[in-house]
């Protein structure tokens, strides 16, 4: 049985190393193992009836006034919908990532391992969206999409993202699911296809937040130029973090979608839990320079940092 506890930040910042070495490790590292969802997800194999699909104690609800109210089925419904909550926001950004990828890889030389790699990762996120979406389905959930206001920013910031915001939004979001789903992949009580999901997207992800981080490492910056990327990437975190748990999740368990919502944005404990899952991305991101006075407040009020 796995246990609750803070993942430990990282103490020391990698620096970057040659690009077109990076690049070539990566894709050796992928010739080796990589996945495919249709193939490797034993999607006939269904739901084991009544095994939860989160730890309650990682679940937005939890130690609520309003989690004590809630029936067993309910909590277990809950875990299914925060789960496909969760999952539909990671294809809402792996679909924004594949259009960033693209138009970095569109102004560099095809040739090189760097924009290769590039151009696997945008196939291993096909994938994965595809894999997401087929897990969501396979609860009888639907995918949660963001708010419209939310969407429409995405848009704007798809088409006009620097390098920058690009590749550190990219290893944050990617470090968040890869916190929670690390602990999901090892925990034997959860459903095996969220396992098995969680486990693939780990495994494969581990490359993607190497290659963000190294790309992020290398850029030089003003201040001037930090201080608006900072501006943006506070806003990437907030918007990423409150966005995780979608109130349609809390309907779909009877609940009242406002109050439950309330409920978790004041509750200590998932507060912790965003805490926890965003922890060494923030480290990274501090060291790295892209935290400061400029962001620093988005990050409290997203709930990663007190």
């Amino acid at each position: 049985m796995t246990t609750t506890t803070a993942r430990p930040a990282q103490t020391k910042l990698l620096q970057p190393r040659d690009r077109q070495q990076t690049a070539s490790r990566l894709l050796a590292s992928h010739a080796k193992l990589h996945f495919d969802p249709l193939v490797d997800v034993d999607w006939e194999a269904g739901l084991v009836p009544g095994m939860p699909y989160a730890d309650p104690r990682r679940l937005s609800l939890y130690g609520t006034e309003l989690w004590d109210r809630m029936t067993e089925e309910q909590r277990l419904e809950l875990g299914k919908h925060e789960v496909a909550s969760i999952a539909s926001i990671g294809i809402w950004f792996e679909l924004i990532l594949m259009q960033m990828l693209v138009r970095n890889a569109y102004h560099r030389d095809a040739t090189t391992p760097h924009v290769q790699f590039a151009l696997t990762e945008i196939a291993d996120e096909c994938r994965h969206s595809t894999m997401f979406a087929k897990m969501i389905a396979a609860f009888g959930a639907k995918q949660y999409k963001v708010d419209r206001k939310v969407h429409h920013l995405s848009r704007l910031f798809k088409a006009t993202s620097t390098p920058t915001q690009t590749f550190a939004g990219t290893m944050y979001v990617e470090e968040i699911l890869d916190a929670f789903q690390r602990e999901a992949m090892d925990d034997e009580r959860l459903q095996p296809m969220v396992r098995t999901v969680s486990r693939i997207h780990v495994v494969e992800e581990s490359r993607h937040i190497s290659y963000a981080r190294d790309e992020m490492l290398r850029r030089e910056l003003t201040p001037l130029q930090r201080r608006y990327e900072q501006l943006v990437l506070g806003a990437i975190v907030y918007f990423a973090t409150t966005q995780l748990i979608r109130p349609d999740a809390y309907a779909a368990v009877g609940l009242d979608p406002v109050e439950a919502a309330a409920a978790a944005a004041a509750n200590p404990h998932w507060r912790r839990t965003k805490t926890d899952m965003a922890a060494k991305a923030v480290d990274v991101l501090t060291q790295a320079g892209l935290v400061g006075r400029t962001n620093r407040w988005l990050l409290v009020k997203a709930g990663v940092l007190s």
